[in-house]
């Protein structure tokens, strides 16, 4: 079983995805964390002209072995690395094929991103489109990074949030909206076990479903 969870940045993706890994006993991949992998990676390159290709070649590269840091990889100024690097093509192409392996493993797998469900994994067992309004995901993000001991700036963090959304939404080759068959949750009111709940009923109303069909056949 594929499930791909999909939304932006604080919406519970991450948290949910993990979560259903675990209840169905899935390995799980955090598709985000390859992206701020590759931003940090390269950032000393940030404001030159050798910051594509170097990027590109980052992600060529990349071994899971480097995604075992969320330190480093969570903060705030790796989340807007990753929105860099994510726009150029070469980047995208060297991370599909990383992702599409770990989806295809035997067995399945829950992979969460941006565009699992649109483009990773079109053909997902169950997709999940996680939302929640930009002042939720701002305090949530706020509260992970001071739970670290950090200072936030929440009036910065919220405006960070929007234009991450916007620079995404923008990405040419990312494909950042909801699948048609993306089941849609929104979990502004929702505590992390209230979101798990749905999710698993959408993926277990899902499976049923599909189970339905093949009977039917």
């Amino acid at each position: 079983m594929i499930i791909a969870v999909d939304g932006p940045a604080a919406s519970g993706k991450g948290t949910l995805a993990a979560g259903l890994a675990r209840h169905y006993g899935l390995p799980h991949l955090d598709t985000g964390l390859l992206y701020r992998a590759v931003g940090v990676a390269v950032q000393e390159f940030e404001e030159t002209d050798q910051f594509p290709d170097r990027a590109v070649a980052a992600a060529e590269a990349l071994d899971a072995r480097d995604l075992r840091d969320p330190e480093t990889l969570t903060t705030a100024r790796a989340g807007s690395l990753a929105s860099k690097v994510a726009v150029i093509a070469g980047v995208r192409q060297a991370l599909f094929d990383f992702q599409r392996s770990f989806a295809l493993q035997k067995g399945g797998a829950v992979l969460d991103g941006r565009d699992i469900g649109t483009k990773i994994c079109p053909d997902a067992d169950v997709k999940l489109f996680i939302q929640a309004d930009s002042k939720a995901r701002m305090e949530r993000r706020a509260r992970q990074f001071e739970a670290r001991g950090e200072a936030v700036d929440r009036y910065a963090l919220y405006h960070q949030i929007e234009e991450r959304d916007a620079r995404d939404m923008l990405n040419p080759h990312g494909g950042f909206y909801r699948a048609k068959d993306a089941h849609l949750l929104d979990t502004t009111q929702l505590s992390i076990e209230a979101a798990l709940r749905a999710a698993i009923a959408i993926v277990e109303t899902a499976m049923a479903l599909k189970a339905g069909d093949r009977k039917v056949l």
